[in-house]
This record gives C-alpha cells, structure tokens and sequence, in this order.
C-alpha cells in the first residue's frame, strides 16, 4: 500500500509540475505581450505630444487628461475662459486621430434636430428616411455647450451615456470609438443655460483651463510672431486609428489594480457623500470613472499597475463636476475643488 501511494503521489505531483511550469509560461507571455503592449502605447503617446507640441504650448496635465479621455471612453468637458486654448486643443487631439471628426456651435436657437438628425420625405420613393445629424461622427467638439436651451441639451443624454439615439422608436448606434469634447465659459452668464446635473455626471473629466505662466506667455509670443493667419491643422499626422484605441481598450483591462486601491477610491467616494459642506455628494458611476481613468492614466505613463498617485491625479478632474456645495459652504467662498483636497489629504494613503 505504501508503495502504490508513493507511486501515486509521484504521478501527482509531476502533473501537478506540469501545470504550474504552464501556467507560469501563459503568465509570462502575458506578462511579456502587456510590456511590449505598453511600449508601443508610450511610443504612440510621444509622437502625439510631439504633434500637440507643435501647437499648444504647457498645458501637459491637461493633455495627458484629454488622452486619458480618449483611452478610457469617457467624455471631457473643458472649460476655461476665453483665449486658453480649449477648442484649439481639442481639435489638434482630433486631428491626431484617424477618425470622423464633427463640430457643432452651439447657440440659444439650436434645435435637437440640428443635433440628432431629422425625417425627410423621400419624394421619390413616397417615404421618410432619417437624415444622421453631425452628432454621428467619431470625435465631436461641441463648443460652447452651455449656450444651447435645455431642449437640446437634453437631447445629449441618450447618446453620452448608450452611445446610440432613438429616434421614432428606432435606435441608432455610434460606430466606434465616440467622444464628446465640449467647452464652456464659466465667466459668461448672459446668454448661457447651466448643464443639468445629470448631464454633467455624463463627463468622465471636467477639467479648468487656466492661463499660461509668464514663461509660456512668452513662448506663445516667440511661437506665433511671424504668423499672420490661423494655424494649418491640416499638417497635423494621425497617429491612432480605431483599431489602435481597440487594442488599447484591451491592453487597460490587462492592468493591474489592487483590492487596497479599490478601497481607496471606494473611501474617497464615500467621504464626498457624508461631507458637512457638500449638499450633494459623487455616485457610484464617479467611483468607476476614477477606476477607469486612473488605469488609462498608467498606461499613459507605462505602467501595467494602478498607483495611488495615478488616482490622486484624476480625482478632482472626476470629481469637481459631480458635487454640489452646500448653500453655507458657498457663501463661505469654498471651491470643490478645496473640499476634494481636503477630502483626499484626509484620507490615508494606501502602501
């Protein structure tokens, strides 16, 4: 009996060697396609510096987030005021992306068929057909989105959200990929409607546009002293396509994000809905945003692993369009963007 035991446990153990020496060859090739996945991303991402480079002068956080934007799927709001670059910016990321590109101008006469699309008679054929609108397009820049009526911002919901519009009880999707880049001006109030709140929860970042330190100042001086007219866009080189950001979309679900980071984000999300100066505080969907973007944040830096500096780093760009201050802590003058510092310096930094 002893014998036949030891024999057996032999036999064991040797497929039990076997499985493991396979499991840790997948493991290592996965290991080894997600590196090498990850350099070509990062030689992606230069070369798209390189041609925003050429344009917009600083502003490297904002253009890390806009990339962010693009990788992790989510729409970017922008707002800043006048002169800062914000439709410049978005159009030079487009253009680095060989996709459809649309814009709409939003104005206080802007209808949702002007958006959406419209039925028109077919003379010919004694029908109706659907006329697609200039939302159906891969990238669409919507400038100045607070101009436009609540009607058509409404208009807006569906098709942030499930990526598809219905139109008499026909559904339509958005062909792959499909980013939203608005802007606004947050000085401006004659003429301007204030996005609903639910709208505002559509945008994965909402990031403010400052001004140029004195230094930049000068560069853009120095950049543009021989120039007369408007930049030519048209120089610009594509460097991704859509089959490029589906393979990125894989290589983000491939990084890595620990159970005590998820905790992390868990707790900061928590903290914004039981803060005594917040009337509102982020919803589950801010807590997955900040998942998503941090991990496109890693990729962007070459990292197969979620860091807690890659979440410090998206979450008041998540954040600050997703809670409402309470009418003290207004009158007080705080931002939120204050309170999601103090929030996040209040919690413990996970090791």
């Amino acid at each position: 009996m002893t014998t036949e035991n030891t024999d057996f446990n032999s036999e064991e153990q040797t497929e039990f060697q076997k499985d493991a020496a396979t499991s840790s060859s997948s493991e290592g090739l996965s290991f080894e396609r997600t590196n090498h996945d990850l350099v070509w991303v990062s030689d992606k991402i230069n070369r798209v510096r390189e041609e925003l480079g050429r344009f917009i002068i600083g502003q490297h956080e904002i253009v890390e987030l806009l990339i962010a934007g693009i990788f992790a799927n989510g729409h970017v709001l922008l707002e800043g005021v006048p002169g800062v670059a914000k439709t410049l910016s978005s159009k030079v990321l487009a253009k680095t992306l060989n996709v459809n590109f649309s814009r709409i101008q939003f104005t206080p006469d802007l209808m949702p068929s002007d958006v959406l699309g419209t039925s028109i008679f077919n003379m010919k054929e004694s029908e109706f057909f659907f006329k697609k609108g200039p939302i159906f397009s891969n990238i669409v820049l919507i400038d100045e989105i607070n101009r436009a009526p609540a009607k058509t911002q409404a208009s807006l919901f569906e098709v942030m959200e499930e990526r598809q519009i219905t139109y008499d009880g026909v559904e339509y999707p958005m062909s792959f990929p499909f980013l939203v880049v608005a802007t606004q001006n947050p000085v401006e109030q004659e003429g301007t409607y204030n996005l609903p709140e639910a709208q505002l929860d559509r945008f994965l970042f909402k990031v403010k546009i400052g001004y140029p330190d004195l230094a930049e100042e000068e560069d853009i001086l120095r950049r543009y002293k021989h120039q007369v007219g408007a930049a030519d866009l048209n120089t610009i080189n594509p460097v991704f396509s859509a089959a490029d950001l589906t393979k990125i979309h894989k290589v983000m679900e491939e990084i890595i994000v620990e159970d005590h980071l998820l905790k992390y984000i868990a707790a900061i999300t928590h903290k914004t809905r039981n803060h005594g100066k917040l009337f509102l505080g982020a919803s589950p969907r801010a807590s997955l945003a900040m998942l998503r973007a941090a991990k496109a944040i890693a990729a962007i830096r070459g990292r197969d692993f979620v860091t807690p500096e890659d979440i410090r780093f998206v979450t008041a760009p998540v954040l600050n369009h997703r809670l409402i201050l309470t009418p003290e802590a207004e009158m007080e003058g705080f931002s939120s963007e204050e309170i999601i510092k103090e929030i996040v310096e209040s919690i413990e930094v996970p090791r």
